[in-house]
């Protein structure tokens, strides 16, 4: 049986980049077989529905490419390749761990050939510009210190009239809701998970890290200052999750 991790992580907000980064790689090297089920017991199976809605909104022109960027175990991938048959994907992510878990999924749903899955950083895409039609991020960019810096990489790779999207998780501003999130985020996500996971302080720092994440309004904001135009947010479940959508111009403004 692998032994579990005693360890206790500091909040979000007393950590510098640089700690936060090793702290990520930490949390993400050890997580990985619980992951996804932990991730449909947690959010009900909606992160199944908030993926496929996501996919449905993305639209492919002239590369048919697209990135997933912090692809975990490379469920969006998955989502985009059964959505669009046409399509090449590509996930990108720093966990290996967490990527490992991704190939055995798409080999064992035959997607071998359309899916590639590498190692790399989200804040230096090792791409040429205009490469794909849509980047994309799915549960990852709260979990990235410099996201103004991530949303020019993604700006930057997709070609001009292409797609960037992000789908993050967010804490409510619904007054019934909020009090019930809170306590779910910082007591019953953290106890529930260390039945299962060798590392449920990681579940602690998640929640954290979904507290901390910048309010809607905000995080619109610095898609904009990233180059973005016609963006426009979509709350899902009482706003528990948001889809952000922007467009890269046709040409540079």
């Amino acid at each position: 049986m692998t032994p579990r991790i005693k360890k206790h992580y500091p909040p979000v907000e007393d950590m510098n980049a640089a700690e936060r980064v090793g702290m990520v790689r930490e949390v993400f090297a050890t997580i990985p077989s619980h992951y996804d089920i932990l991730n449909r017991i947690f959010s009900l199976r909606r992160d199944v529905a908030w993926r496929r809605f996501a996919v449905g909104k993305m639209r492919f022109g002239s590369t048919r490419r697209f990135l997933d960027v912090a692809t975990g175990t490379a469920d969006l991938a998955l989502e985009a390749a059964r959505q669009h048959p046409d399509v090449q994907v590509t996930g990108l992510d720093f966990a290996r761990e967490m990527m490992a878990v991704g190939v055995a999924k798409f080999r064992k749903l035959r997607f071998a050939g359309r899916i590639r899955l590498i190692q790399g950083d989200a804040l230096n895409l090792p791409f040429p510009d205009h490469t794909f039609d849509v980047a994309g991020c799915a549960f990852g960019i709260r979990n990235i210190p410099d996201r103004p810096r991530a949303l020019r990489e993604m700006t930057r790779v997709v070609r001009p009239g292409g797609q960037v999207l992000i789908l993050e998780m967010h804490f409510p501003q619904h007054r019934l809701l909020k009090p019930f999130y809170h306590v779910y985020l910082n007591l019953l996500l953290p106890r529930a998970a260390g039945l299962v996971s060798r590392n449920p302080a990681a579940y602690r720092y998640l929640g954290d890290s979904i507290l901390h994440f910048p309010a809607p309004a905000a995080f619109t904001g610095l898609m904009a200052e990233a180059g973005l135009v016609r963006i426009a947010r979509h709350p899902l479940m009482f706003g528990i999750c948001y889809l952000y959508l922007g467009w890269k111009p046709e040409a540079p403004v």
